[in-house]
């Protein structure tokens, strides 16, 4: 498909997919949300892709909000508000729930709803000269939407600050914070995600989609009898699957296994 707001590569089994609006420094609009829903869902499903990343052309991965957006949202009525928000809810859970992993490539700006971005992907490789911050407060409004992604990145005691304050903050407070887990010079930042997707088309992708899927579902959650009985399950049904079987052989045969493919 072709998209006004992305611009979308596909190689070796890595589905690329850059916010594509330098001029206005990728800022999300209606048509980018759509899109990028549209792109993520896709490539989601195809059987040819192994991870996703997302990035930002330009000077920035993504600096919030469109101004010609919220313009137009400041004279919606309640109901066409929240339809509208709930628009971008559903693109970050697309992201977040998507069974291939997510990684964001951050640099520059990072603000607001591109925060929301990065903290909805499962990894986040920044640039030593990325800024964060968020916003909203600022002009009377609250990260909502974001909130359950980023609070989980940053924890809630960080969040009380950053939320309230609005103020910027550096790449070396986002990586102590561990909403960034790796952190480079700009001119190594494709070198990092790159050996960063190196690891993960390692493992396999049955594995990693439960693997996703055990991080949300244990989290938060007692360690009891129930949480004992379900991982028991879910690792006797990984042990039996043609995957795991496929990849206890390539273990004890020294081979690699039938997912990775031979260059």
């Amino acid at each position: 498909m072709t998209y006004s707001t992305l611009e979308t590569t596909l190689s070796q089994g890595v589905a690329v997919i850059w916010l594509n609006r330098p001029e206005i420094r990728n800022a999300m609009s209606v048509a980018l949300i759509s899109e990028l829903t549209d792109a993520v869902s896709s490539a989601a499903d195809d059987p040819d892709v192994r991870a996703i990343v997302l990035a930002g052309r330009g000077s920035a991965f993504c600096a919030g909000a469109d101004l010609n957006w919220m313009k137009a949202a400041s004279t919606y009525g309640p109901a066409e508000n929240q339809a509208d928000a709930l628009k971008l809810a559903e693109l970050l859970r697309t992201i977040a729930e998507a069974p291939k992993p997510t990684v964001a490539r951050v640099h520059g700006p990072a603000y607001a709803g591109g925060m929301g971005l990065m903290t909805a992907c499962d990894i986040a490789v920044a640039s030593f000269e990325a800024r964060f911050c968020l916003t909203e407060v600022r002009i009377g409004l609250l990260p909502a939407m974001i909130s359950p992604y980023v609070i989980r990145a940053m924890g809630e005691r960080a969040a009380s600050r950053y939320f309230l304050t609005a103020e910027v903050f550096d790449a070396a407070e986002a990586y102590r914070l561990g909403m960034v887990q790796e952190l480079v010079p700009p001119d190594e930042l494709d070198a990092a995600v790159n050996a960063l997707l190196g690891k993960l088309l390692m493992a396999g992708p049955r594995a990693m989609a439960e693997t996703k899927r055990l991080i949300r579902d244990v989290t938060g959650r007692p360690i009891d009898a129930a949480q004992r009985l379900d991982t028991s399950q879910r690792i006797a049904d990984a042990r039996a699957s043609d995957e795991g079987r496929e990849g206890i052989a390539s273990f004890l045969e020294k081979r690699p296994a039938g997912w990775i493919k031979q260059h």
